[in-house]
């Protein structure tokens, strides 16, 4: 079995500490901390995934 290709945002750079995506399944993206790649992951369906990353662009979480 190969692992998932995760990927960065393009704003982050080589020295950031981000989250990590794959898509590990037609119908499940995987989340990831970039610093603990062995470490505990998040599971969300496509669409979960989408209004949480509408969310994030939207300001959604802002204090």
């Amino acid at each position: 079995m190969t692992s998932p290709a995760y990927r960065k945002s393009s704003y982050s750079n080589a020295h950031e500490e981000c989250v990590e995506v794959a898509t590990t399944h037609p119908h499940l993206i995987t989340i990831r901390d970039s610093k603990n790649p062995t470490g505990p992951t998040l599971h969300l369906t496509p669409t979960a995934w989408a209004a949480f990353r509408n969310a994030l662009v939207g300001g959604g979480f802002k204090p």
